[in-house]
């Protein structure tokens, strides 16, 4: 019954708020959790693939015989990350966006562990301290999130989408994007904060759009076909706009920084520029207790600090054989001659997201 009552309501919902309010408060808890699966499920496989394909780059370097995509294992990693990435689009149709981000916290730890157990990597204090502080912060953000599951139909994307706070965060959005695009490329500011930033608020679209046409298609499949509305192909143009500009400057940000330093500080962007486009476009904290917003925020920054840990200063895998001599110190060669120094290899956390930090820097290795 309600879901004919919301359909026949569809197209006079831009003149009906009510109906929206109805249907944004349907709470089936099955669904809920079942986004939060997929979304844990999706950002583990990630974990793993960066990690075989982290391995067979190591692998292959040792070899030094073969290319590293002529090999098997590298091509697992690949689907895998492909199945991962699936499973996190397929989150956003079934959980809030502003749950879904923050939860790449899951792959970052996941990473760690596997870092350890597999590739040997050292375990440090701030690995334990932080690997506890995320997976706390996990559990109050699950617990704490907005409970609410919004049936994401074309009426209803198109509604939000005219709505006079979205336009204005729109609005400064724009405007602060062409500013710090301004400082990037006019005024050759080269921090790491602006180009994170610039990052941020290319996903906030992405987040918004991923969501839009992630539901419309769940819709789609439960037998409420959307995808004959132009709305759906709008987001659909802005999704993979937004992810290939996001790709571009994260690709930069690993030229010119430490994946140390892009890591966590693309994580903290990322998912504090996807809850705030989940607030103001879903509206997904409506009606929200305060206490449940104050621990859900808590629990994002404390998956802030486990990531920062975890990511912070990580041990290479490959380490430098003994017998290493450096070029520019053999004999009979001149002091002039200038050595190219070797490529840094970074260290692969989270995605979520994000998620695209990583892939971003084994692109750039590569």
């Amino acid at each position: 019954m309600a879901n004919s009552s919301s359909s026949q309501a569809a197209p006079h919902m831009t003149t009906n708020p009510q109906a929206h309010t109805a249907e944004i408060l349907e709470n089936p808890l099955r669904t809920y959790l079942l986004g939060i699966i997929i979304s844990i499920c999706g950002n583990v496989l990630i974990s793993i693939s960066l990690n075989i394909q982290k391995y067979a780059h190591v692998r292959q370097a040792q070899r030094g015989s073969k290319p590293y995509y002529t090999s098997g294992m590298w091509w697992c990693g690949v689907a895998l990350m492909g199945v991962g990435e699936l499973g996190n689009f397929a989150a956003y149709g079934f959980a809030p966006a502003s749950l879904i981000a923050p939860l790449g916290c899951v792959s970052v730890i996941a990473s760690a562990v596997i870092s350890m157990v597999f590739l040997k990597e050292t375990v440090r204090a701030s690995d334990i301290v932080g690997g506890t502080l995320a997976i706390t912060g996990t559990y109050l953000l699950v617990t704490f999130a907005p409970h609410n599951t919004t049936h994401i139909t074309a009426h209803l994307v198109q509604y939000y989408a005219v709505s006079w706070h979205f336009l204005l965060y729109f609005f400064i959005e724009t405007i602060i994007f062409c500013i710090l695009l301004y400082l990037y490329k006019r005024r050759n500011v080269k921090h790491i904060v602006i180009v994170m930033l610039l990052v941020a608020l290319l996903a906030s679209l992405t987040v918004i759009s991923v969501k839009a046409v992630s539901g419309m298609i769940t819709e789609s499949i439960k037998g409420q076909l959307q995808l004959i509305y132009p709305i759906f192909y709008v987001m659909l143009v802005v999704m993979i706009v937004s992810c290939a500009f996001q790709i571009k400057f994260l690709n930069q940000a690993m030229k010119m920084f430490d994946a140390t330093e892009v890591v966590p500080i693309n994580f903290v962007f990322f998912t504090a520029s996807a809850i705030v486009a989940g607030i103001v476009f879903y509206q997904e904290f409506e009606g929200l207790a305060l206490l449940n917003i104050f621990m859900f925020l808590f629990g994002c920054v404390l998956s802030f600090l486990g990531v920062f840990l975890i990511a912070r200063n990580r041990p290479k895998i490959k380490q430098q054989d003994r017998n290493f001599i450096a070029m520019d110190r053999i004999p009979g060669r001149s002091h002039t001659d200038k050595v190219q120094p070797e490529a840094k290899t970074p260290t692969y956390g989270s995605l979520a997201a994000k998620l695209m930090c990583n892939r971003a820097g084994q692109t750039d290795d590569t």
